[in-house]
């Protein structure tokens, strides 16, 4: 998964994640990622609109969004 994140961050490319949040449910974010710090991912949020911090651990899915349509 950490192969496809950087990939996407070099690319500059929107992708959709899976997660497990903080209250153990998980969660369908559209994002745009920033870089990899530790075990952390920075991004951009699409749709909550700003920045957040994902655990890498926690990332259960992520895809490239075709179109930004998909946001």
């Amino acid at each position: 998964m950490k192969k496809e994140l950087l990939r996407a961050i070099k690319q500059h490319q929107h992708i959709r994640v899976i997660y497990l949040g903080s209250d153990g449910h998980p969660s369908i974010r559209v994002i745009r990622p920033l870089a990899i710090e530790g075990g952390r991912l920075k991004a951009y949020c699409l749709t909550r609109k700003g920045p957040r911090v994902f655990a890498i651990n926690n990332l259960l899915a992520i895809e490239p969004v075709v179109n930004d349509y998909a946001v």
